[in-house]
């Protein structure tokens, strides 16, 4: 068990060191501590903690700085969280409420909500789901010989399309246009919907397939896009600034630029049984990213749609302002999504 004192120098170390970058000596401690204690005593408390793992010593002469299981021994013992100003909430609230309807585009918004508040990279991932469906299918006249394909899938992704049609969209082509969707594609799975399904439209539309190909050739495109999960990061270069990063920032970033890579990671933790979760330094499962910290939510939304949220930043961020932050964004869009469909 660690002493009260012990705890004092510790997280003064700790708040020091995510301010500053720069290490702490006894003489600073013995300033800043409430009570009087010796340099010398410091010193054995100093050395004390790092022999327990939480404390270390770049130069023989230098202070001491946090290692990384004192990051998350601050993180679940030691901090105090900074409480989020009403304002604050009512501007993340009023953001997020925008695409509301729309899961893609608020979990979109979310992450540039995260990179703008903690100064990290955002990112969301909606994950594929193979048994997706069209759910409808509509036809907006957009004039000039234009119209607006828009699909909505069963779990609650949108997607449109401006096309050229050569025909006039008329009532006959209209009750065509709906006829060939409700005996083909309502209620097809996305990863169904290709070329070989087009081709059997002729039998129901026969010489006025060609007015429609435009179309059907835009949905086929529209539900291969819907059907692959989709990553978004935003502000990838708010990471140039995190300096504890140094040269491996360009690590992270060349690794960031492989999405496919965070796909699988977005993946695999929604396929675990945690909800939420912060992997500080080595216990982030992605070895690129060992020298990071990343929170990381999961949501079920819709027809048991799942997606993913978080930010990326170096070790020395700002846990008692961000992490509230953080978990008022991830509230809210829990919110939301729920108010969309069925959890």
């Amino acid at each position: 068990m660690i002493s009260e004192r012990r705890l004092a120098i510790l997280n003064l170390i700790i708040e020091h060191y995510l301010l500053t970058g720069e290490p702490m000596g006894s003489k600073t401690l013995c300033q800043l501590l409430p009570y009087s204690v010796s340099s010398a005593t410091i010193r054995n408390e100093m050395a004390y903690l790092s022999e327990l793992g939480y404390l270390e010593q770049r130069h023989t002469s230098g202070g001491r700085v946090p290692s990384k299981a004192s990051y998350r021994y601050y993180v679940d013992s030691l901090m105090v969280p900074r409480d989020i100003s009403n304002y604050d909430k009512q501007k993340i609230s009023e953001a997020l409420s925008v695409n509301s309807g729309d899961p893609e585009r608020l979990l979109a918004d979310a992450a540039r909500l995260l990179a703008q508040y903690t100064h990290c990279i955002g990112f969301c991932c909606a994950i594929e789901d193979p048994l997706d469906c069209i759910q409808g299918v509509d036809l907006i006249p957009a004039g000039n010989s234009k119209a607006m394909l828009v699909m909505l899938t069963v779990g609650s992704k949108i997607k449109s399309s401006l096309i050229n049609i050569s025909c006039p969209i008329d009532d006959e082509f209209r009750f065509l246009f709906y006829e060939v969707m409700n005996r083909l594609f309502i209620g097809t799975p996305l990863t169904e919907v290709n070329l070989a399904l087009v081709q059997r439209s002729v039998l129901i539309a026969r010489e006025r397939v060609f007015d429609l190909l435009p179309v059907l050739t835009s949905l086929c495109s529209l539900c291969s896009e819907a059907s692959q999960s989709k990553l978004i990061l935003e502000n990838e270069t708010n990471l140039l600034s995190h300096d504890e990063l140094g040269s491996d920032v360009y690590k992270v970033l060349s690794f960031l630029a492989d999405k496919e890579k965070m796909i699988e990671f977005s993946k695999l933790f929604a396929n675990t049984n945690i909800n939420r979760t912060i992997f500080i330094g080595d216990e982030n499962p992605l070895f690129e990213m060992k020298n990071t910290s990343t929170i990381i939510s999961k949501f079920t939304y819709g027809n048991n749609q799942t997606a993913t949220l978080g930010i990326i930043g170096s070790m020395r961020i700002d846990y008692k302002r961000i992490i509230p932050c953080v978990e008022y964004i991830f509230n809210t869009v829990d919110s939301l999504l729920s108010k969309g469909g069925t959890k």
